[in-house]
C-alpha cells in the first residue's frame, strides 16, 4: 500500500509548503524509499499555461508537455524524478472529468453532486497517479507527497479538503499522515502562536487532524522552546510533532533542518515505513544521496569567490517568474565553487525612453549590465522590453561578455545579429509586427492562432548537433560530446527558414537543429568566450546534483575561461544526461498526456 503524506497550509499562502513537501520527500528518499509527488491547485484553470507569470510565478513544463505549477519543479529537482501533467490536479481538470462522465451517462442517471462525485473523482485521481513509476527503478513509488495549494478555509479548497478527509479512511490510518504548515509571526522579538492555533482549529473542524505542525518563521531566529510548548498544548499534539522552519542560508539546507528535528523518525513510526522491504541497493542509493546532498550544502557554505550574473527580463517584479532559471544558475554556481550574485534588470529600463522619463533607473540598469560577469536573457512573450533586451545582447556580443539566451532570448539574439551584423535595419519578429516584411522570427505553421492553452510546441524534444561541431562547440562539450540531446520546449515562434542562409553566411552558427534539420534550436558564436542561445528551456531539467549544461557553461565562463575549460573537460568525462534516449512513446501518447513509461522519459518518435 502506498503511503500518503498530505502537506497543507494555513494563515497565508506562499510560506514554503512546496519546499517543505519536497524536503520531506527528499529525506525519505535518503532512507532508500521511492517517492512521488502530486500538487493540488484549487483554481478553475485546466492548467497553468495561460496564467501571467506576475500572477502565479513561472509556468513549469514537463516532458509530456504539461504546463503546470512551479512547485512541480521543486519536486523534480529535489526528488530527481520525472512527473507527468497528471501530477498537477486543478479544479478545472476535476470538473472537466466529472462533466465528461456525466455527458457519457457514466453516472446512470443520478444527480451529480460535489459529494460524492467530485470528491470521489479527486480521490481516484490521487490514487491512480500515486502508482505511476517516476524514477529509473521503473517501480511503483512507496510514498506519495500530496501538496494542497492555497490555505485551509479557502472556498475553492473545500471540495479537496473534503475529499482528503474521506481519503484518509479509504487508505487507512497507517497509510496517511498530515503535515500542516503555519506561519508563526515574529513581532518585535515575540513569536506569536494565535494564528497557528486558529488554523489548526479550522483544520480540525474540517475533519483533518495534523500529525506534524511545521511552524514557518520568516526570520533567521529558530522556534523557541516556549513557543513550541504553547503550540503543542493548544493544538493538541505532542512536542515532537511541532517543528520549526526558520530562514536558513538557502532552501537546500531545509531538508537538513527538518532532519535535525526528527521528522524522518516520526514519519517512520507514524506510517510504519519499516514494513516496506528495501533492497540493499535502494538503501545504498539513499545513503549516497544523503552524503552528496550534505556535500552540496557544505560546498555552498565554503564558496567565497563570487560570480556576477545579470538577468535582463520582462517579469523581474516577481522573482518566482524565473524560478527554474535562478535554480539552474544556483546549481551551476555550486558546481563551479562560486557564490552566485544575481542582479535583476527590467529590460524596459535599458531603453532610451527610460533615459528621458527616469534617468536614475536607466543608469542603474546599465550600470548593472556593463559590470556583469555574464548576461542572461530568459523566455517571455510580447514586445515590451525587447528593445532593451537586444541592447543588452549587443553589449554582450561586442564586449565579449558571456551570454546565454533562452527561448525569447535566443530569438532576440538572432534578430539583433540580423540588424547589426547582416545590416537588416528593420529586422524583427512576427510576434512584434504581424505585417513585417521577411521577419527573422515567424509563427510556427502548426500552432493554433485561436486557442492559447496547451497549443504551443511543448515538452521534451530532440536536438541534433551539426557533425562539424564536434571538437570545437562549447555547448556540445558541455553535453558530454553527445551528438543528440533532449530538452523541454515551450514556444510558438521559430527562426524563419528563408533567412537561415543569410544569417549563417554572415557568421552565425546554428550548431543544433531538430531531427529534420529544419528548425534552428541552438546558436553559438565560436570566436566569443561564451555566446549561446537555445530555443528550448534547459532550466526545466536542471538538478542540484546535475546542473543544466548550458547554464553550467555560462556560469563557468562568467567565472573565467579557466573555469569554463575545467567544466567542459569534466562534462566530457562524466556528463549524465537527465533524459536517456532508450525509451520511445508514440505521438498519441504524448498528445493525450499518457504516463511516462516506468523509469523512462517520454521521447518523440518524430518531430511534431
Amino acid at each position: 500500500m502506498t503511503k500518503y503524506i498530505l502537506v497543507s497550509g494555513g494563515v497565508v499562502s506562499g510560506i514554503g509548503k512546496g519546499v517543505i513537501a519536497s524536503s520531506t520527500g527528499l529525506l525519505l528518499k535518503m532512507t532508500g524509499l521511492k517517492v512521488t509527488a502530486i500538487k493540488i491547485d484549487p483554481y478553475m484553470n485546466i492548467d497553468a499555461g495561460t496564467m501571467r507569470p506576475q500572477e502565479h510565478g513561472e509556468v513549469y513544463v514537463l516532458n509530456d508537455g504539461g504546463e503546470v505549477d512551479l512547485d512541480l519543479g521543486n519536486y523534480e529537482r529535489y526528488l530527481n524524478v520525472t512527473l507527468s501533467r497528471d501530477n498537477n490536479i486543478t479544479t478545472g481538470k476535476i470538473y472537466r472529468e466529472v462533466i465528461e462522465k456525466e455527458r457519457r451517462g457514466d453516472y446512470l442517471g443520478k444527480t451529480v453532486q460535489i459529494v460524492p462525485h467530485v470528491t470521489n473523482a479527486i480521490q481516484d485521481w490521487i490514487e491512480r497517479v500515486s502508482k505511476i513509476p517516476v524514477d529509473d527503478t521503473g517501480e511503483e513509488p512507496d510514498v506519495c507527497i500530496v501538496e494542497l495549494g492555497g490555505t485551509v478555509g479557502d472556498i475553492e479548497s473545500a471540495p479537496f479538503i473534503e475529499a482528503l478527509r474521506q481519503f484518509q479512511f479509504r487508505v487507512g490510518y497507517e497509510n496517511f499522515a498530515l503535515i500542516h504548515v503555519s506561519l508563526v509571526p515574529d513581532m518585535h522579538g515575540e513569536q506569536k502562536t494565535k494564528p497557528t492555533q486558529t488554523t489548526i482549529h479550522a483544520l480540525r473542524g474540517l475533519g483533518l487532524l495534523p500529525d506534524l505542525i511545521a511552524c514557518r518563521l520568516i526570520v533567521q531566529k529558530p522556534l523557541e522552546p516556549a513557543t513550541k510548548a504553547k503550540i503543542s498544548m493548544f493544538c493538541h499534539v505532542a512536542s515532537e510533532q511541532v517543528i520549526g522552519v526558520h530562514d536558513v542560508n538557502s532552501v537546500y539546507h531545509v531538508p537538513l533542518l527538518l532532519q535535525s528535528q526528527g521528522i524522518v523518525e516520526f514519519l517512520h513510526k507514524r506510517l510504519n515505513l519499516s514494513s516496506i522491504n528495501l533492497t540493499k541497493e535502494m538503501k545504498e542509493r539513499g545513503t549516497s544521496l544523503e552524503a552528496r546532498w550534505k556535500e552540496l550544502t557544505s560546498r555552498q557554505e565554503r564558496a567565497f569567490e563570487e560570480v556576477s550574473i545579470v538577468l535582463v527580463g520582462k517579469y523581474t517584479d516577481l522573482k518566482d517568474s524565473y524560478m527554474s532559471v535562478t535554480k539552474a544558475l544556483e546549481h551551476s554556481a555550486f558546481r563551479c565553487h562560486r557564490k552566485l550574485v544575481l542582479k535583476w534588470v527590467d529590460a524596459s529600463s535599458l531603453e532610451p525612453e527610460t533615459q528621458l522619463s527616469n534617468p536614475a533607473k536607466y543608469h542603474d540598469a546599465w550600470g548593472a549590465v556593463v559590470s556583469a560577469g555574464g548576461i542572461l536573457i530568459p523566455g517571455g512573450f510580447g514586445i515590451r522590453g525587447t528593445e532593451g533586451m537586444m541592447l543588452a545582447i549587443k553589449w554582450a556580443r561586442e564586449q565579449q561578455v558571456p551570454f546565454l539566451g533562452i527561448c525569447l532570448g535566443f530569438q532576440l539574439a538572432v534578430v539583433e545579429w540580423a540588424r547589426h551584423v547582416c545590416g537588416i535595419k528593420d529586422a524583427t519578429s512576427a510576434e512584434f509586427a504581424e505585417d513585417a516584411k521577411d521577419p527573422i522570427i515567424i509563427f510556427m505553421p502548426e500552432i493554433s492562432k485561436t486557442h492559447m492553452g496547451g497549443t504551443m510546441r511543448l515538452g521534451l524534444r530532440p536536438t541534433v548537433f551539426e557533425p562539424e561541431t564536434e571538437g570545437w562547440s562549447k555547448v556540445r562539450k558541455l553535453y558530454g560530446g553527445h551528438g543528440k540531446i533532449w530538452e523541454r520546449h515551450r514556444h510558438r515562434y521559430e527562426v524563419n527558414p528563408v533567412m537561415i542562409d543569410r544569417l549563417t553566411e554572415s557568421g552565425m552558427c546554428f550548431v543544433g537543429k531538430d531531427e529534420k534539420g529544419e528548425r534552428m534550436q541552438i546558436l553559438e558564436l565560436p570566436e566569443h568566450p561564451y555566446f549561446v542561445g537555445l530555443q528550448a528551456h534547459p532550466e526545466f531539467c536542471t538538478r542540484p546534483l546535475n546542473p543544466s549544461p548550458p547554464f553550467l557553461g555560462f556560469v563557468a565562463a562568467a567565472g573565467g575561461m579557466n573555469v569554463l575549460q575545467e567544466q567542459m573537460e569534466s562534462q566530457l568525462r562524466s556528463f549524465h544526461p537527465p533524459h536517456p534516449d532508450d525509451a520511445m512513446v508514440s505521438e498519441d501518447q504524448l498528445r493525450n498526456g499518457s504516463p511516462i513509461p516506468p523509469g523512462k522519459e517520454a521521447l518523440l518518435t518524430k518531430d511534431q
